[in-house]
């Protein structure tokens, strides 16, 4: 194919929210190790289950269950992991007098978040072009540099989910 200046693709890159589930895996056997050992959780049966939709933490007593919280927060932050991948979380009350917690796993942009997202886009001015992709959006541009001033805008707004920019083609 000869080359005659002309461009047939635009610079473009997509902007998912995903997780890293082995990270999140490698936390809560960390988490779970560190229960076990720490003196103040002896006796309280504290147990963190994860599976693929979500985190539950359950343990005799409220405080007990805030403790392993924050043990499982702590070691997902430590291991790269954004505390934003985790949904709900309220204690309530569970068989035989425990508390438990459940958290969801939030893993791609919503089409109402992708319409905001799209929103902020369009609304910096910059000569982009933003489509939803079912779970993600695609950003495309005539020139490399407009792609890096949105990756740079989204990086900026602090949102309330994780966002990666993958799958960047020039």
């Amino acid at each position: 194919m000869a080359n005659d200046g002309y461009r047939r693709w635009m610079p473009t890159f997509d902007v998912v929210s995903q997780i890293d589930r082995q990270e999140v895996r490698n936390a809560v056997d960390q988490a779970r190790r560190e229960i076990v050992n720490r003196f103040d959780f002896k006796g309280t049966s504290t147990e963190i289950a994860l599976s693929d939709a979500e985190l539950v933490v359950e343990s005799a007593a409220e405080g007990r269950l805030d403790a392993a919280i924050d043990v499982i927060k702590g070691r997902l932050v430590k291991r790269g992991v954004s505390l934003k991948i985790l949904g709900g979380g309220d204690p309530k009350p569970a068989a035989g007098g425990r508390v438990r917690a459940r958290f969801d796993l939030v893993e791609g942009i919503p089409q109402d978040a992708a319409r905001e997202l799209g929103k902020v886009i369009r609304d910096s001015k910059l000569k982009v072009q933003v489509q939803v992709q079912g779970d993600q959006l695609r950003v495309q541009a005539k020139q490399r540099d407009e792609l890096q001033q949105v990756i740079a805008l989204l990086k900026q707004v602090d949102y309330r989910l994780p966002l990666q920019f993958v799958n960047y083609r020039d």
